[in-house]
């Protein structure tokens, strides 16, 4: 990982807007390519969070203007075809991911945003004065839409009982989100004692720190014996797959929305004899903004707690290192004054 300079981004198509970032997130998602990529001398532009002010725009965008504080979800979509209308803004027509092609990293000094009208989302005025509202503004570009996707898709409701596999910034978020939903009761897995306690101020009610086999039985005990109503599976691991599967009630549902590393298949058998249902996928993160946005500028839902370290563009490289090796959780950036 290293910090660069490239040119400085230009509008292409009417549609297009430039936007002057303020502040960036590192993903945990980010760490699968740092993890896993071979070197490359060129490498390629990283980072799909990020806030900022708007400095251009094509003559077509109509919804946002020069000056606008506003955030990105970590797909830019058109927010109008028969996907996006659907709620699956991860699959436009005409959308895609930041860093790919000839598409900017958001972990940048400034970003070319395609189908601007459809994916820059205005935030308050106030935001850019107040730090601590632009910090728990910005889970809002990928984690907290991420974790209540999770719950969604798992099918919390009211009154349910729901199993949070994972304690990083979306495990966390998911916790939030299924309190946020109605469950009575949430279980959070996990070891970190820092992240269980943002997890109890979260809405954990309870922590399981053993894993696998351990980890399913011991939620067997917290629920008679029966499992959860629904598991968010926020890891992607084949043993944190295997374990939301176990620890899941007859009838009840996997919300998956960890990035699968899997190493061998779904308990296929398992899920059909036991009438289990698995559902989630890549977060449409701009299909959940006009209902999670008002109530984390309003202080209803402060997902703030998840950001743990904060540096400059040049800590970059630091900020990765220290979520690889767990002593982060999630990594602010700050590039610049809004």
């Amino acid at each position: 990982m290293r910090v660069d300079t490239v040119p400085d981004p230009v509008l292409r198509r009417p549609t297009d807007a430039i936007v002057r970032v303020t502040d960036a997130l590192v993903c945990g998602s980010d760490l699968w390519p740092y993890r896993d990529c071979p070197p490359d001398r060129v490498g390629s532009r990283i980072g799909h969070e990020f806030v900022g002010v708007v400095t251009d725009v094509g003559a077509e965008v109509s919804t946002v203007a020069v000056g606008d504080l506003v955030l990105a979800p970590f797909v830019y979509s058109d927010n109008t075809c028969p996907l996006c209308l659907k709620g699956v803004h991860t699959s436009c027509r005409n959308g895609g991911f930041w860093g790919s092609g000839d598409v900017d990293g958001g972990q940048g000094e400034a970003v070319r945003v395609p189908v601007a009208d459809g994916t820059l989302v205005r935030l308050p005025a106030d935001a850019a004065t107040d730090d601590a509202l632009r910090r728990s503004l910005l889970p809002l570009t990928d984690v907290l839409p991420t974790g209540h996707h999770a719950a969604v898709s798992a099918g919390v409701v009211p009154g349910a009982t729901a199993v949070v596999v994972g304690d990083g910034a979306v495990g966390l978020c998911g916790v939030l989100a299924a309190s946020r939903l109605g469950a009575e009761r949430v279980i959070l897995l996990g070891r970190n004692e820092s992240r269980l306690e943002i997890g109890r101020r979260f809405g954990a009610t309870d922590v399981v720190r053993e894993r696998g086999v351990a980890a399913a039985d011991a939620v067997k005990e917290l629920t008679d014996g029966l499992g959860a109503d629904a598991v968010l599976e926020c890891v992607g691991t084949t043993d944190s797959v295997a374990t939301a599967f176990a620890a899941v009630r007859d009838g009840g549902t996997v919300g998956w929305v960890g990035v699968p590393h899997l190493d061998k298949g779904l308990p296929a058998g398992a899920m059909f004899g036991r009438n289990v249902g698995l559902r989630g996928g890549v977060a449409p993160v701009r299909r959940y903004l006009d209902e999670l946005l008002p109530e984390v500028a309003d202080g209803r839902l402060d997902p703030a707690p998840v950001l743990d370290l904060d540096v400059d563009l040049d800590g970059v490289p630091d900020a990765y290192s220290r979520m690889d090796d767990r002593s982060a959780l999630k990594a602010r950036v700050r590039v610049s004054a809004p």
